[in-house]
């Protein structure tokens, strides 16, 4: 029998095209191998795609932009239909943008959409980046895949901030006087490095076009590379699922690629480009029109960068203006320098260092593919929660005038304010944040024991009331009992019998992460609870009771 015998020939014309391409590139073994790909089904899982999505609408809107901006910062004079700033005098870059919001048939509309997609963005790779480390998703295998979360982080706020900067007008122009200031602030070098970035004294006549090919070319390239990495990486570790019957770290319970998961991916897609369009629609961002063109004489009030790099901002608003030296002939701006540098560096390494950070605490080397609780593991809980309000406290002050004067108190003390929170917030939050965790792990331990309360009141025999406690379901029980709860692990010797430091400190964190602890209840301790309908106590610590209650 010859193979051209049993060679697949399709009828119709698409068909034929297809099996001509499939031929050649091999494309259909692809196709059928990442379709049965299976994916869990969970909300949290969404934050993901929605930046993923956010960025595809980035990238069409954008190359709208394109067609129409002008990178220049040459001069010229307003002559567009906006009337205020008619012969105005302003760079080319600004009149063009200008020309996109009122001459240019949806130009508002797409640079506003264009806007709120960029803030989305970078939102909702925060969200997910604190959703990997609130549950633990970032463990091995997946080490290398939360840093290139990091880097997709920090490129977002790149991109963010040199598309912000590329109107021209007078508040994209302050934020890049803020940048000038932190380069100049860096000693011996820092004048130099302005003059190479700037192309001349700030603001020099070549930042707006060199923005731009960081903008349109550079960072949307490498954040294209750090997503077809990340989602390699997803496919090749298989996703991260969440404990529940029948769920181990060797298999993965959801809904294969094809048809069901790209369906409901495809659906989620336009449903955030329509909420995109809506509020591109219906609410103003960013009118430039109002601020008019950059000169660097005036600042404004009331002006604060977009939310994403408002923390940096923030930071420099806290800093006391006291910190300036001269030594050796150089001024030393350390109230620039500190606050522009310091707590970024310190947020973004302890960021890319805490998977092997926690890795090594716990001396734990073996592969995670479910996911933790938040309140199963409380320590990283309250130093997530520490990190999050160290952040808001630094985002809060980039807006400390605009909070003066809204709620008419004074600038001053809402500085004052901050800068305590700025240290006392992160260590309330550490230690309200665990002891919430630890709560909640003593709450689902007693409803493992006995159940939910039913509300129902029921008298016994010999006149005692009890409530009655209604079991739960083997879903909700597997979720209550089911986790690990790591203990304290001493500082161990070498082979050579000594204790070096590096493990003397690591055997100190030991104790502080995992010595408040609430054991999840054995099965032995479940089924003696459950034997005494979920009323009497369990093990021998209640061994009196449980005498009496037999008698």
């Amino acid at each position: 029998m010859s193979t051209s015998a049993s060679r697949y020939e399709p009828r119709t014309n698409v068909g034929r095209v297809t099996n001509f391409v499939d031929q050649r590139v091999g494309g259909s073994g692809i196709v059928k191998e990442f379709g049965r790909k299976v994916f869990p089904d969970h909300w949290t899982f969404m934050f993901g795609e929605v930046a993923l999505y956010t960025f595809i609408v980035l990238l069409l809107s954008g190359t709208f932009l394109t067609f129409f901006f002008d990178p220049s910062m040459a001069e010229t004079h307003y002559d567009g239909s906006f009337v205020p700033l008619k012969g105005v005098e302003m760079s080319v870059a600004y009149a063009s943008s200008l020309d996109i919001s009122f001459d240019i048939r949806g130009g508002l509309f797409m640079r506003q959409v264009h806007h709120w997609a960029a803030l989305l963005f970078v939102a909702a790779m925060s969200v997910h980046m604190l959703r990997v480390f609130f549950t633990g998703a970032f463990r091995k295998p997946r080490e290398f895949n939360w840093v290139i979360g990091g880097v997709l982080l920090i490129l977002g706020l790149a991109a963010g901030f040199t598309g912000y900067s590329l109107p021209d007008d007078l508040l994209s122009g302050n934020g890049l006087r803020i940048i000038d200031g932190v380069i100049k602030a860096i000693p011996v070098i820092g004048t130099y490095l302005s003059f190479f970035f700037f192309g001349g004294e700030f603001p020099g006549t070549a930042i707006i076009g060199r923005l731009y090919v960081l903008h349109i070319l550079l960072i949307p390239a490498l954040i294209l590379l750090m997503i077809g990495l990340h989602l390699f990486l997803v496919v090749l570790h298989k996703h991260t699922q969440f404990p529940g019957p029948g769920r181990t770290n060797n298999n993965v319970i959801g809904y294969p690629v094809g048809p069901v998961y790209a369906a409901k991916a495809g659906g989620f897609f336009f449903i955030v480009f329509g909420l995109l369009a809506v509020m591109a629609g219906f609410f103003t961002i960013n009118p430039i029109w109002n601020y008019g063109p950059y000169d660097p004489s005036p600042v404004s009030a009331g002006t604060q960068p977009d939310w994403y790099i408002g923390w940096v901002d923030g930071a420099l608003r806290l800093m006391p203006g006291v910190w300036e030296f001269v030594i050796f002939g150089q001024t030393l701006s350390l109230n620039v320098l500190i606050p522009a540098l310091v707590p970024a560096g310190l947020l973004f390494t302890l960021l890319f260092a805490w998977p092997w950070v926690e890795a090594w605490v716990s001396k734990d080397k073996r592969e995670h593919h479910l996911l933790d609780r938040p309140r199963n593991a409380p320590t990283r809980t309250g130093i997530g929660v520490a990190g999050v309000i160290f952040y808001c406290v630094m985002w809060a002050a980039a807006s400390s005038d605009l909070i003066a004067t809204h709620f008419s108190i004074s600038l001053n003390d809402v500085t004052y304010w901050l800068r305590a929170l700025f240290f006392l917030g992160p260590i309330i939050g550490f230690v309200v944040a665990k002891r919430i965790a630890l709560a909640l792990q003593r709450k689902d331990r007693e409803i493992a024991l006995h159940g939910r309360e039913t509300g129902r009141i029921v008298r016994l025999p010999h006149g005692e009331f009890i409530e009655v406690h209604e079991p739960l379901d083997e879903y909700h029980q597997y979720k209550l009992v089911n986790y690990e709860s790591p203990e304290v692990l001493p500082a161990q010797p070498n082979v050579e019998g000594k204790i070096t430091t590096s493990e003397k400190a690591r055997g100190v964190l030991s104790r502080i992460f995992f010595e408040d602890r609430v054991a999840p209840p054995t099965p032995a301790e479940v089924e003696a609870a459950h034997a005494h309908g979920g009323h009497g106590e369990v093990e021998a610590e209640h061994a009196d009771h449980e005498s009496i209650s037999h008698r």
